[in-house]
């Protein structure tokens, strides 16, 4: 009698050459996977390094079920980059597949008819589609009566302890829950240490196969260059980048550093492109396309280029701050040195890290307080719509979106249309959760830490925290082999740096209609002009200079005002302005009415004091969302005397840009020309 396994090998082993080429080979431990999932028919978690071939298990496991009749794989995959290369992947296979995400809604009802007709072998989805009250309502039933293989691709985001947890995905842990217990489930990533396996494999449950392998990447060489200020690893970005073989990516913790990272290199003549989750989509494409071919130098982005971003030639990557963890660092480095004989890793640790990260720990759960106000919001009403909530909580909407999605999973909400309901059942606050999640997130932070001072193998360290039993000094990374690439910054090439903050300029872009639910001056008839700020908070050079003058002198530098007004001369605001006024404090005086004068002075324009304010109002910043912004200024504002003619409307910072929408428009609506605002700072957050 024949061994079922030797035809099944051969098979395997067929269509892998014919994805790759005609003489490769299974890499260690891949047919194990197949044959766990195709012939014995179990759940399989896959924690192998990028590169590995982990999409091949799963697409030529797909293939051979397809073949004995089984139903349609549904991979469920946290990225459009990476469904993009799946799908690649998967047509070379001879595997019919589709995909359901944000970028192609008018797609989706001729896939679904595809999929009832049995035509599709393989469909792609977003987790967010799980979360889709329509999708798991209409479509989700008939997939899962059908289901031939599950898999979850970057699995580890099911885990609380993963880096990169999503709460959409929580509600793959109950779907598993429904599915039979021998219909095959594959979930895979190369970034876990041992705690987040383990609560994975709780979550997949049944008769688990775990296949872990090493995690060295021979080819790269792993390095730290100390350089606090944004100004000096600018500087040194600008130096190194062009004497790179090869193509990269420098990751940036927020969107403003990715922008101004990005124009700087541009600037120096190096071809870079930037990559944020607010890039359009048909961006995305091609730069991912550009870094594929080699046809551009350098991507600057945030982590949205990253998990299952398929492209084995990157020769290097460099971080301009310091991730969250050792874990989110291991697998944004490791998208370096695939299929090159030498690749380059730096962190260039930042003064800024720990402020960022702090940030994004804080924010990563809810506080008690704010999800028992949704609750108690929502307990009052008969339902409410996520802008009905914006108007009687004051959380910022991407919290409130965020609580929304976990709030529903775990059962204390649910959904009819667009409006939300408080369920009737009892839910607590996982407070001894959010503590031991948030704790090890400060653990991980300070390993980084460690990591920047570590005196012994940088890749040893990586891969001990993640758990990796083989670990054994690399002898190629700065503290084996010594430092590949300098470590100091060109004077020179420093003050080219802060020359070129000083005129990076930014725009204010004009609000263009009022939160809804909110009524004011019409914005269509009184709408404000484009303005300009002198600098982003936190920035070298002028913005430390507004710093000192808001809270530690009382008074703004004269340089200031020489600085605003070449802003001012090179923006050329057309119409011309003929004035100046400013934003007001209550009660009168303070920095910005000190500052008005000096300025319209320097500029040769009469200054008014048009605008009063006429009650105290609690600090814009402590409102967190538009409406509870604006709703904080109405009323508070009267208009007096004016002149005819466009206006500039000082004042010393712009985050939300309400303010200067409301005392704009309503100068606006008195009869005032063009309004143009002149901010001193932007302390608006660049977040991912």
């Amino acid at each position: 009698m024949s061994d079922p396994a030797v035809g099944l090998f051969g098979e395997a082993l067929d269509l892998l050459r014919r994805a790759v080429g005609p003489n490769a080979q299974f890499r260690p431990h891949q047919f194990e996977a197949i044959q766990a999932v195709v012939q014995n028919r179990r759940r399989v978690l896959l924690v192998q390094r990028t590169g590995w071939g982990k999409s091949a298990v799963y697409f030529i496991a797909t293939r051979l079920l397809r073949r004995r009749g089984g139903g349609p794989t549904v991979i469920v995959s946290p990225l459009i980059a990476l469904m993009r290369n799946q799908v690649e992947m998967a047509d070379r296979l001879g595997v019919n597949s589709r995909t359901v995400n944000s970028t192609n809604r008018e797609e989706w009802e001729p896939v679904f008819d595809a999929i009832r007709g049995g035509m599709v072998d393989l469909l792609l989805i977003s987790p967010e589609r799980l979360n889709n009250p329509e999708f798991r309502s209409e479509v989700l039933p008939d997939l899962l009566r059908n289901l031939g293989l599950l898999v979850v691709d970057e699995v580890h985001c099911i885990s609380d302890w993963g880096h990169d947890f999503r709460p959409d995905y929580r509600r793959l842990s109950r779907i598993v829950e429904s599915l039979p217990p021998n219909l095959p489930v594959v979930g895979t990533t190369a970034t876990a240490n041992d705690r987040v396996v383990e609560d994975v494999a709780e979550q997949l449950g049944g008769d688990l196969l775990e296949i872990r392998g090493p995690l060295d990447r021979e080819s790269l060489a792993l390095q730290v260059v100390r350089l606090p200020g944004r100004a000096e690893r600018m500087a040194w970005l600008a130096a190194t980048v062009p004497t790179l073989p090869g193509c990269g990516i420098v990751y940036c913790l927020t969107i403003r550093d990715v922008e101004r990272v990005g124009a700087w290199l541009r600037e120096r003549g190096v071809d870079a492109a930037t990559y944020t989750g607010e890039s359009d989509n048909s961006d995305r494409l091609d730069i991912e396309g550009r870094l594929s071919r080699g046809s551009l130098k350098v991507v600057v982005a945030t982590s949205a280029l990253g998990m299952g971003y398929d492209n084995p030639f990157i020769h290097f990557v460099v971080h301009f701050q310091s991730p969250g963890s050792p874990i989110a660092y291991y697998q944004q480095v490791g998208r370096a040195g695939r299929a090159v004989d030498r690749a380059h890793g730096v962190l260039l640790a930042g003064a800024e890290d720990a402020e960022i990260q702090d940030y994004f720990i804080r924010t990563a759960f809810p506080a008690p307080e704010a999800v028992e106000a949704v609750l108690t919001a929502l307990a009052r009403a008969d339902g409410l719509t996520r802008i009905q909530l914006e108007q009687v909580v004051n959380l910022p909407r991407g919290r409130i979106e965020g609580m929304l999605k976990v709030l529903e999973v775990e059962g204390a909400l649910y959904r009819e249309g667009r409006r939300w309901y408080r369920s009737a059942q009892r839910w607590e606050y996982p407070q001894a959760r959010v503590a031991a999640v948030t704790e090890q997130r400060r653990r991980e932070q300070q390993a980084m830490v460690d990591y920047t001072a570590t005196t012994g193998c940088l890749f040893r360290f990586l891969r001990r925290q993640l758990d990796d039993p083989e670990a054994e000094p690399c002898g190629r990374c700065a503290n084996c082999a010594g430092p590949a690439l300098p470590e100091a910054v060109d004077g020179p090439l420093l003050q080219a740096v802060l020359a070129f903050l000083r005129l990076l300029h930014l725009r204010i872009e004009p609000r263009r209609q009022w939160p809804s639910g909110f009524v004011g001056p019409s914005l269509r008839e009184f709408r404000v002009g484009e303005g300009r700020a002198l600098a982003r908070w936190g920035d070298p050079g002028v913005a430390e200079l507004v710093r000192l003058g808001k809270y530690r002198d009382g008074r703004f530098h004269d340089d200031l005002i020489e600085a605003v007004a070449a802003m001012i001369e090179q923006w050329r605001p057309d119409p011309e302005p003929a004035w100046l006024t400013y934003v007001p404090a209550f009660g009168g005086g303070g920095v910005v009415a000190d500052l008005a004068p000096r300025l319209a002075g320097r500029l040769g324009l009469p200054c008014l004091e048009a605008v009063t304010k006429t009650r105290s109002t609690p600090k814009q910043k402590t409102m967190q969302n538009s409406y509870q912004q604006v709703v904080n200024l109405q009323g508070a504002f009267a208009i007096g005397e004016l002149r005819p003619g466009p206006v500039l409307l000082l004042d010393d910072m712009v985050d939300s840009r309400w303010t200067f929408t409301m005392v704009g428009s309503l100068l606006r609506e008195a009869g005032c020309g063009p309004v143009y605002p002149v901010a001193l700072a932007d302390t608006s957050r660049g977040d991912q």
